[in-house]
C-alpha cells in the first residue's frame, strides 16, 4: 500500500467515526487539521462528547464551528518536560514568597538587605497577597478539574520591586468542551480571590491608621467597591486626613486590583474567557473596545494603563474556540458572566496610583 492510499484510507476511517453523529459530504485535509462538511445529525453537546471520546486517543479533538461543518484538530504532542510539577512551581512560589516579603518589609520602614530577619516585618502583606492570588488560582484549577480539562499546578511571577509579584497563572493543557466550562473557569477564579480580599480589605482598614493627607506617600486610588468597604470599616475621612493602609489592607487593595485586571475583557485573561462564552466570536469587537477605553484611561489617568493597552494589543483579541461552538449559555450564566462586568465596574480604578500635590 502507498503513503497516498494509506493516508486516504485513514481518512476514511475518521469519516467513518463521525458517521452516526455527522454526515460527511467531503472533507478537506489542512496542515493541523481535517475539515469536514456536512450535517449535524445530533445534538452539539451529544456530538462533542461522542467525539472526543473517539479521536482524542487518536491524537485530535473535534471543533464543531456550525451544524454544517467539525473540525478535527491536531492535538500538539506532549512533550516531556525536562523538570516535572511540582517543582518549577514551587520554586516559583518560594521566590514570590521572598519577594513579597521583601516589599513589604520595606514597606514597613525596614530593610532587609541589613538584617535578613527584617524580612518577617513583611509577613502580614506578603501571606494576605499570596494567600488571595493562590485562592484565585485554585479556583481556576479545581473547576477545570472538575469539568476534565488538563492544568497545570499555579505558577507564581516573583518581582523584587513593585508590589513583590507580577500575578500567577495556570496553563490550560487540553481544550475546554463548551462555552459553559469556559464561562465556569474562567469566573471561577476572580470569585474566589474576592472570598479573601474583600475580608482582608474589611480586617485591614480596621488596623489601619489615619494620617495628615501630605504625610500618606504614594496615593492609592479607591474602586467603587473599596469605597463601599472602607465605608463599612473606617467610615467617613475628614477632609486634610488620608488613610494610611495596613500591610494586610494594602495587600486586599492588590487583590481588588488584580481581579479587576483579570476581569478585562481581552484575550485569554479570564474576563477574556468570560467574553467569549457570552458573545462568542463578537467578543473580539468587545476587546478592541476595551483596549481602546484603557488607552484614553492611559491619557487621562495613569498611564500604566497605556501598557496594558500594549499589552492588549500584544496578546490579540482573538479567544480559541471551545470544542463546542453552538450551544449558547443558559439564561443562569449568562446573568453571571453579565454580572462579572458589573464586578469589573466596581473594581476597576482609573488611577489607581498617584503622587499627592507637593510630592
Amino acid at each position: 500500500m502507498t503513503d497516498q492510499e494509506a493516508a486516504r484510507r485513514s481518512l476514511l476511517e475518521l469519516a467513518g467515526l463521525l458517521s452516526d453523529v455527522f454526515h460527511v459530504e467531503e472533507l478537506q485535509v489542512q496542515e493541523s487539521a481535517i475539515r469536514f462538511r456536512g450535517m449535524l445529525m445530533a445534538s452539539p453537546e451529544t456530538a462533542i462528547r461522542v467525539l472526543n471520546g473517539r479521536l482524542a486517543p487518536l491524537g485530535y479533538h473535534p471543533l464543531l464551528r456550525s451544524r454544517e461543518e467539525i473540525v478535527l484538530l491536531r492535538a500538539a504532542p506532549r512533550r516531556r518536560p525536562w523538570l516535572r510539577e511540582p517543582w518549577p512551581n514551587l520554586v516559583l512560589f518560594v521566590a514570590t514568597m521572598l519577594t513579597t516579603l521583601f516589599v513589604g518589609a520595606l514597606h514597613q520602614g525596614v530593610d532587609p538587605l541589613q538584617n535578613p530577619r527584617n524580612l518577617l516585618a513583611g509577613l502580614p502583606f506578603a501571606a494576605t497577597l499570596l494567600a488571595i492570588l493562590g485562592v484565585h488560582e485554585l479556583g481556576h484549577y479545581f473547576t477545570a478539574k472538575a469539568y476534565g480539562i488538563r492544568v497545570t499546578l499555579p505558577y507564581f511571577i516573583p518581582a523584587p520591586i513593585g508590589l513583590g509579584t507580577f500575578g500567577a497563572f495556570i496553563k490550560m493543557k487540553s481544550p475546554v468542551t463548551d462555552r459553559r466550562a469556559l464561562l465556569d473557569v474562567g469566573i471561577a477564579g476572580p470569585l474566589a480571590g474576592l472570598v479573601l480580599a474583600i475580608p482582608a480589605v474589611l480586617v485591614g482598614l480596621r488596623l489601619s491608621t489615619i494620617v495628615p493627607a501630605e504625610g500618606a506617600g504614594v496615593g492609592l486610588g479607591t474602586s467603587l467597591l473599596f469605597l463601599f468597604l472602607q465605608g463599612i470599616a473606617v467610615g467617613p475621612v475628614p477632609d486634610g486626613l488620608d488613610i494610611l493602609l495596613h500591610p494586610v489592607a494594602f495587600a486586599g487593595w492588590i487583590g481588588l486590583f488584580v481581579t479587576a485586571l483579570n476581569l478585562l475583557p481581552i484575550g485569554q485573561l479570564d474576563g477574556g474567557h468570560i467574553a467569549y462564552a457570552l458573545l462568542g466570536r463578537r467578543h473580539r469587537q468587545v476587546a478592541m473596545g476595551t483596549a481602546a477605553l484603557l488607552v484614553a484611561l492611559g491619557i487621562f489617568f495613569w498611564q500604566g494603563w497605556l501598557v496594558w493597552a500594549i499589552l492588549a494589543v500584544a496578546m490579540g483579541f482573538q479567544h480559541p474556540p471551545p470544542l463546542d461552538d453552538l450551544t449558547p449559555l443558559d439564561p443562569r450564566r449568562r446573568l453571571l458572566a453579565v454580572g462579572a462586568f458589573v464586578l469589573l465596574l466596581l473594581l476597576i480604578t482609573p488611577a489607581p496610583f498617584f503622587f499627592p500635590e507637593g510630592m
